[in-house]
């Protein structure tokens, strides 16, 4: 089963009977403070929900026993304002808190743990650096605030091989990229935890409705995958003004009834960064006019 998928991704960490799986994973990650004992899955109805977003993004909220929020996402693409999105995400756990009688401005601690498909680009980074921990500090590097976290893991970076395995969480991680290759589990892996998760991976116990549900999430993945590699294989990052107008108009006029107005505004467009997002915002958008608005 591919991980990526968004049934995937909740057939492993998402559902009531995964708790548990979801809870190790987690505690490998947090300060120990933080450390969850029990957890409660929350209605992702209490996040946004972006129907451009929903081939790239998928979410799990949930609660620890001390009130503390956790997002756990999923994310198969770079998408325009990433940074951005990812804090607006995280307003929305603290907004509700505001919602209940009596709050003295309290907040719980929220996190934001982004498991990434993709390399997102910092400066003073190490290329090998997989998992990023970001917190609000001050001009003196000392941390301002300590209940806003956000931890992002960039899986293609992470290249261990078996034998370079050293921690629980480097096995999570193996596991998670390496899940759809798996015949049998590696040794390495033979624990209760690994053991339990790819039990409820194994496509042999899902009935035909979930089978159709996964072929369906399988679907969405590679569509979002093939738009994605064919957006960049025609010239979107070569850096050429005409190339990107070119694909622009290729690629739009495959997918959407484009006139001669539309061409006209993406053939005016001299503005290599305007252009740059409007293929960006043309992998998942559902329709012309979100693309055009990026040219300005």
């Amino acid at each position: 089963m591919n991980p990526y998928t968004d049934f995937g991704f909740k057939k492993i960490f998402g559902e009531e009977g995964c708790k548990e799986l979801l809870k190790d994973f987690l505690n490998e990650l947090l300060p120990e403070k933080y450390t969850i004992f029990e957890l409660t899955l929350n209605n992702n109805e209490q996040l946004p929900d972006h129907i451009n977003d929903r081939k790239a993004i998928f979410d799990i909220f949930c609660t620890s026993q001390n009130g503390d929020k956790f997002i756990v996402k999923m994310q198969k693409a770079k998408i325009n304002y990433f940074k951005d999105r990812t804090i607006y995400y995280t307003t929305f756990p603290i907004r509700n808190m505001a919602d209940k009688g009596g709050w003295d401005f309290n907040l719980k601690p929220v996190f934001c743990i982004a498991i990434l498909d993709f390399e997102f680009h910092s400066v003073n980074r190490k290329k090998t650096d997989h998992i990023s921990y970001v917190e609000l500090k001050d001009q003196y590097c000392q941390r301002f605030y300590d209940k806003l976290n956000y931890i992002f893991i960039e899986m293609p970076k992470f290249k261990k091989t078996e034998s370079e395995l050293t921690t629980h969480f480097d096995k999570w991680l193996y596991f998670l990229k390496h899940l759809e290759d798996f015949d049998t589990i590696p040794e390495i892996l033979n624990e209760p935890v690994f053991m339990d998760a790819l039990s409820k991976a194994e496509k042999a116990n899902y009935n035909e409705k979930q089978m159709m549900e996964y072929e369906r999430s399988l679907m969405n993945y590679w569509d979002a995958t093939a738009m994605i590699k064919t957006a960049f294989d025609d010239g979107r990052a070569e850096g050429k003004i005409e190339d990107k107008k070119e694909t622009l108009c290729r690629q739009m006029s495959r997918k959407f009834q484009m006139n001669s107005g539309d061409i006209e505004i993406i053939n005016k467009c001299e503005d290599v960064t305007n252009l740059d997002d409007a293929l960006d915002e043309f992998v998942f958008a559902d329709s012309k006019e979100v693309v055009l608005d990026k040219l300005g």
